[in-house]
């Protein structure tokens, strides 16, 4: 049996809970999440789930959810696909035949369904295979595998991160806190560069940052400002026919260069309290508002916009969420490359109908 973390969230509603999707397919044109839900009813709690197909868009950054290639399955189709998927996985490597399928709870097999001569031939017959028997003695794992097994989990942990930060933006909380969580326990999100965040956050009597991020190379502190995803970006001059920062942009760009002068005087030399916690040059990152149903000229307008500021740029949670995925596929190139061959190459499948 798999393990893993499970996190549980309530919904608006207050009757229904969800937890973060898990994709079960992903090319880089294409992806399949499951999102399951916990429906509160009179007589306990059910699970169903919403199957939710998204295409990457060519003309912007993010995915974009194809509605007519989603589906939403209530609790009793739910547990009927579940016992479809286990039985039929337990016998796709087989030839032709009749299979007998035994479940097993705490190491206990439970016979109740099954003629107990039927269950004693099919399991003689299995543990007198050699290969079980050399299975069996031998069960130490080797470093090379420990260490396979070890990245995986790292692997498995960062997806989990991507998946709870797409579940974030796709039902559009907008409380500041949840990113703010999320940022701190994921700092490598914001480049390959920061691993670690510091849990001081006062750099003066009247000065908190949100996120204060090492620099693996030098040591050295920058500083990450989150705004709400809700805020708008970029707004567009129809006189002039160009974009420029909107009213919340532009009030973070101040409290930024405000915390950036204030940050280098106090931490030149380090932190008074903290001597570790060393300014020097320090930038500045904003986080904010959505992209990803910008239009190519918006997102150029902000790539030239940043190229201006000095110290500071401006991304938002679309890119955020983007960089993170672009991260956990260069640690599995094979993977990709793998699901590349066989996906035929194209999206034909997407246009069967469910």
């Amino acid at each position: 049996m798999a393990v893993g973390s499970i996190g549980k969230k309530q919904a608006k509603s207050g009757n229904v809970g969800y937890s973060d999707p898990v994709t079960i397919h992903e090319t880089t044109r294409s992806r399949i999440d499951f999102v399951p839900f916990y429906i509160t009813k009179s007589q306990g709690v059910e699970l169903a789930g919403k199957i939710i197909t998204y295409k990457k868009d060519k003309t912007s950054f993010g995915w974009l959810p194809v509605d007519e290639k989603s589906v939403s399955l209530q609790a009793g189709s739910l547990l009927k696909l579940y016992e479809a998927i286990k039985s039929h996985v337990a016998v796709k490597d087989e030839t032709e035949g009749d299979f007998l399928l035994i479940r097993v709870n705490d190491g206990t097999a439970q016979l109740a369904e099954h003629d107990p001569q039927s269950v004693a031939n099919a399991l003689t017959a299995v543990l007198s295979q050699t290969e079980i028997v050399k299975h069996l003695e031998n069960t130490d794992l080797s470093d090379e595998l420990a260490n396979a097994l070890k990245g995986s989990i790292r692997l498995k942990d960062m997806k989990s991160a991507v998946n709870q930060l797409r579940n974030h933006l796709y039902n559009q909380e907008n409380d500041e806190k949840i990113y703010q969580k999320w940022c701190e326990e994921y700092p490598w999100a914001f480049g390959n560069a920061y691993v670690v965040n510091d849990d001081v956050r006062a750099i003066s009597p009247h000065d908190h940052l949100d996120l204060m991020l090492s620099n693996v190379i030098g040591g050295f502190r920058d500083i990450i400002e989150l705004k709400r995803p809700n805020m708008e970006v970029l707004n567009y001059d129809s006189s002039h026919r160009n974009f420029y920062f909107s009213s919340e942009v532009s009030k973070a760009i101040g409290q930024c260069h405000r915390y950036m002068d204030v940050f280098n005087d106090v931490a030149s030399k380090g932190l008074a309290d903290h001597p570790e916690i060393v300014a020097y040059h320090p930038r500045a990152t904003i986080v904010i508002g959505r992209s990803y149903d910008w239009s190519p000229e918006k997102h150029k307008a902000l790539h030239g916009l940043n190229s201006r500021l000095t110290s500071l740029s401006i991304m938002t949670y679309d890119h955020l969420l983007n960089q993170g995925e672009r991260l956990v596929n260069l640690l599995e190139p094979s993977q990709c490359t793998k699901n590349e061959s066989n996906s035929i190459d194209n999206d034909d499948w997407l246009d069967f109908e469910f």
